[in-house]
Order: structure tokens, then C-alpha cells, then sequence
């Protein structure tokens, strides 16, 4: 996967752990919310910036950046930009 659009077009592969889960609504302050789910509509947004910087991508959309792993579409972690 090196286009953006790879990672656009395999997001329903999207997944992460149940660390990761907790990490994630941590880090963004989230409920009781599927987090894969707000990653994925975050990453498929249209004003969301997606670089690849060795094996991840970084998705940023206002004040937030989702890292994923490019082999595994593992969403490793989110957090909110200083």
C-alpha cells in the first residue's frame, strides 16, 4: 500500500486491539463509541490529510491524527495535536 487511496479503498479492513480500543478513547476523550468506526469516517472525510512516513500512515483531519499501520490497516493510536 503506497497511494492514500489504497488505504481509502481497504478502510472496511480497518480494525485495532482492545489496548488499542482503550488508548484511543483516552487519548480523544470518546464515550461509548465504536472507535474503528469514528477512525474510519475521520480517514474517509474529504478535508483529511494522509501522509505515509515508513510503515504507517498518518490521517489528520482538524486537531486529531490517526496512526495506522499500513501492512496490517491496524489503527495503532489517535490523539489530538498540540
Amino acid at each position: 500500500m503506497n497511494s492514500h487511496r489504497d488505504l481509502l479503498d481497504n478502510l472496511s479492513k480497518l480494525h485495532t486491539t482492545e489496548l488499542g480500543i482503550e488508548r484511543i478513547k483516552r487519548n480523544l476523550n470518546l464515550a461509548d463509541i465504536d472507535v474503528v468506526d469514528f477512525c474510519r469516517q475521520l480517514i474517509a472525510a474529504d478535508d483529511c490529510t494522509i501522509q505515509k512516513r515508513g510503515k504507517n500512515w498518518y490521517c489528520s483531519k482538524d486537531d486529531t491524527v490517526v496512526t495506522v499501520n499500513s501492512y496490517s490497516l491496524t489503527v495503532i493510536t489517535a490523539h489530538k495535536e498540540k
